[in-house]
């Protein structure tokens, strides 16, 4: 088999220079691989643009390679791995792209360029995924700080003489040997332990002097796991990890990388004052809704004339259906909320107030759970509420037993919801087109839930079903 060199000089047009610069890094193959138990490879781009070559290779020592052969020596092809001419090209890392290998496999590849001093790319490291591979990952991957290129940055990509990880993360990364000694920090960490106050220069140092977090360096290294925690350090935040490094079975040493996270921090403290004020936003809405609606219920104890009393009683039902909204938004502090939810709150207060005295109806909720923003529950809980209270009031005439039941139907552009009874039923010809109770029930289906509203009746009960779109 050809070496590197040999297969550089031959098929690309890369200087000494270059190939002295894939040479150091290919010796590391074997960490990496072993490190996030994956195939990886380095390729360079031959003369034909269409076209790289695998310059070298390291299988995984503990899982199984999803090769069979070695595939030194032969060329990837655009049409097959266009991860890997993509970054080649542009430099540009590439993350989770699907590609066919030489042996006809499917696997999805990332890939990161590797560049030399003029900041050139002279090729292209790539860790390879079996497609058919789903959460079976071990916690090692993790060391990919969430992307391919934070993996060939931090881990044994050494340069030059001077052997040292590249120097363009934006992690902190310490190096230590098998004995817990710093034996490389790059220019984050040397800034990072800076702010910290650190006077030394902390190569040299040992981990047990640089740990921020208490962990011992015998303790991580004995169990030779992959660990991550977040900490506070003074103003920062910052999430730690430690990788220990292996090769072929023998340790070599560990790896820290410490993510600043600050900022993430302050946007999830944001994120709860928002929501708090959110909270007492609904919670004083609910309470002066509730407030009007009492108003309203003292007034209406004044007043003789049973009509009126019962057009203020259907206002202080239609103000107590928004509140409800309100309350649960008040409880959960989000703006999406279970439509379920609003209509078992609307049930139970129409039990509370006693409007079906003296007569046996079971009102039952069946079907989806279906999470909606704060406006479109308003608008639904303003809709169920009047149909719910039609229902009790004109279905069950002459009865003293009867049964609703209210059916939520989650689709994918639109939902509905259901409520049938089985009452006396009436006819639909008739219906009062100035009644305010449809009016309001027809406006915000049109209007509000971009819906459509129908009714079918018979003597044996009578079937009203809405739709609403979900966005």
């Amino acid at each position: 088999m050809q070496t590197l060199r040999e297969l550089c000089n031959i098929h690309t047009n890369l200087t000494e220079g270059d190939i002295d610069i894939l040479e150091k890094i290919a010796e590391n193959l074997p960490i990496i691989a072993e490190l996030v138990n994956a195939d990886v490879f380095i390729d360079c781009m031959t003369r034909d643009r269409n076209a790289a070559i695998v310059v070298a290779e390291a299988k995984p020592p503990w899982h199984p390679s999803m090769y069979k052969h070695t595939v030194v020596g032969e060329l990837a092809l655009r049409e097959n791995e266009p991860a890997a001419l993509r970054t080649l090209e542009i430099g540009m890392p590439t993350r989770d792209l699907k590609a066919i290998t030489q042996e006809n496999m499917s696997v999805k590849q990332n890939v990161v360029s590797i560049k030399n001093k003029t900041g050139k790319t002279i090729g292209v490291l790539i860790m390879e995924q079996d497609i058919t591979e789903r959460v079976n990952q071990s916690k090692n991957m993790e060391i990919l700080a969430e992307t391919a290129e934070q993996l060939t940055e931090t881990l044994m990509t050494f340069m030059e003489d001077e052997k040292t990880i590249t120097n363009y993360v934006n992690d902190a990364i310490v190096v230590f040997d098998k004995y817990g000694w710093a034996t490389y920090a790059n220019p984050v960490a040397m800034d990072l332990y800076k702010k910290l106050g650190y006077k030394d220069h902390i190569i040299g140092m040992h981990f047990n002097n640089l740990v921020l977090d208490g962990t011992l360096f015998e303790k991580t290294i004995s169990d030779q796991k992959y660990h991550a925690i977040d900490i506070d350090v003074g103003n920062l935040a910052l999430q730690v990890k430690y990788a220990v490094m292996k090769q072929k079975n023998t340790l070599i040493g560990m790896i820290m990388l410490i993510k600043d996270i600050t900022d993430v921090k302050e946007k999830e403290k944001e994120l709860i004052l928002k929501s708090v004020a959110i909270r007492e936003i609904h919670h004083r809405v609910k309470n002066n809704l509730q407030t009007i609606a009492s108003l309203l219920r003292l007034q209406s104890r004044r007043i003789e004339n049973e009509s009126v009393k019962k057009y203020f009683h259907e206002s202080i039902n239609r103000i107590l259906s928004i509140a409800v909204t309100h309350e649960i938004l008040a409880q959960k502090g989000v703006d999406n909320i279970d439509i379920k939810t609003i209509i078992t709150r609307i049930k139970d207060s129409t039990l509370d107030y006693g409007l079906i005295l003296n007569k046996e109806i079971c009102i039952d909720i069946k079907g989806d759970n279906l999470f909606i923003d704060s406006d479109k529950a308003t608008s639904i809980a303003l809709v169920v509420n009047e149909l719910l209270q039609n229902c009790l009031e004109y279905a069950f005439l002459g009865k003293k037993n009867g049964y609703i039941e209210l059916w939520i139907q989650k689709g994918s552009v639109y939902s509905s919801i259901s409520i049938i009874d089985d009452g006396i039923g009436f006819d639909i010809s008739n219906i009062r087109q100035g009644s305010l109770g449809l009016k309001i029930v027809n406006q915000i289906v049109k209007d509000k839930l971009k819906g459509v509203f129908n009714i079918d009746s018979s003597p044996s009960g009578t079937k009203i079903i809405f739709d609403f779109k979900n966005e």
